[in-house]
């Protein structure tokens, strides 16, 4: 597949108007119906909206029986300030940008559906499903959990995501645990405020805390490589008011748990909450433990990864085995009802990693992601 010179020039521009439009997980209202209104040119046989909160799909019926091959792409933002000044189409919102490329898988998924308005598969159907509030962990959860999805029931599902720090239009992509589990946890410790004259008539969770950021830090085992990573990172610490005459009685600490596999997710969560637990025992304090954006592991399953692979030769386009990536990726939810892989696409070797404030998504991809995505359909449908 090879999209017309105007294709790919429509594509891009429509990125960068997504690019400065950015809404974050759970909000990205109009950037549904800028993708609806972009998908319409297409004639799909069906959109659907509203699918786990704000998703689209657009679906493409073959004209035999068949099975059912779907692509997914993210419609979130991040919740980042964008620092490209000069960038003639930055973010227009501000403390929110597309630092993580979705605006670029977004337009890649559109350059299969301009292909896909040229030419229908032969049998079974393409799903794409731009899909909501990845970067939380809660969409690819409300997505499946959605009536309307079951219906879609997709054999087959595809993703990527592009991967600063390898060569520009090199894939990776490898079966077993593509990305890892994770999920943030809030210890909260509370005793009793008092004047800061009189520090001892209250109950302060200063000691606590300050035992805690280590003692959490120093879960951190195992490797990437051997399969067992465990990885704890305090990202957050609340401590008392802002105010020089009072002893702090309330206390908060924010820590991303981190393991490859689901299966060792429990064991970290026992062991920092056992933490959680000893300190404030200590300390004589009350303690509640809360957990937020809970990722599952992403793991590819084989023959989806030999799909990928016989695209990839298909289309000339290099790839290597790669890694397993140490961030999260809700895609992995798909597994459980569908034979699923997800594949990275080197955005550059040099290229400002992603979560930067001076992060862009590269032009180059779109043709590239698109032409996989495109060979995927037309070698599993025809």
């Amino acid at each position: 597949m090879t999209l017309a010179a105007r294709d790919l020039e429509a594509l891009s521009l429509w990125r960068r108007d997504l690019h400065a439009m950015p809404e974050v997980s759970g909000e990205e209202h109009g950037t549904a119906a800028e993708v609806v209104r972009f998908l319409a040119q297409t004639s799909p046989d069906e959109i659907v909206t509203g699918l786990g909160g704000t998703g689209v799909v657009a679906v493409f019926n073959g004209e035999k029986p068949g099975p059912t091959v779907m692509f997914r792409a993210e419609l979130d933002g991040l919740p980042i300030a964008e620092l490209s000044h000069d960038l003639p189409y930055r973010s227009r919102i501000d403390g929110k940008g597309h630092m993580c490329g979705h605006d670029g898988h977004m337009a890649t998924l559109a350059g299969l559906a301009l292909a896909l308005a040229e030419r229908r598969p032969a049998t079974g159907r393409v799903v794409l499903l731009f899909q909501p509030a990845e970067e939380t962990g809660a969409g690819a959860a409300a997505v499946l959990a959605d009536e309307a999805f079951k219906r879609l029931a997709p054999d087959y599902t595809f993703s990527l995501h592009n991967m600063p720090g390898i060569p520009l239009g090199l894939s990776w992509i490898k079966p077993g645990a593509a990305n890892c589990a994770s999920c943030g946890l809030k210890i909260r410790l509370t005793g009793k405020t008092a004047h800061a004259s009189m520090p001892e008539t209250g109950i302060s969770p200063a000691k606590a805390i300050a035992s805690l950021i280590p003692a959490l830090t120093d879960l951190r085992r195992g490797t990437i490589e051997g399969g067992d990573l465990v990885l704890s990172t305090v990202t957050h610490v609340a401590l008392g008011e802002p105010a020089f005459g009072i002893a702090p009685g309330e206390a908060e600490l924010w820590v991303t748990l981190r393991t490859v596999n689901d299966d060792q997710m429990a064991a970290l969560q026992e062991r920092a909450e056992a933490l959680g637990r000893g300190a404030a025992a200590e300390g004589g304090l009350a303690v509640t433990f809360s957990y937020h954006e809970a990722f599952r592991h992403c793991m590819n399953d084989a023959q989806a990864v030999d799909i990928i692979r016989r695209a990839l030769d298909g289309e000339g386009l290099p790839h290597v085995e790669g890694e397993t990536l140490r961030a999260s990726e809700d895609f992995g939810r798909f597994a459980d009802v569908s034979t699923s892989a997800m594949f990275f696409l080197g955005a550059g070797e040099n290229h400002p990693a992603l979560h930067n404030p001076t992060y862009d998504f590269p032009d180059q991809l779109i043709p590239i992601g698109a032409r996989i995505f495109k060979r995927i359909a037309h070698d599993l449908l025809g």
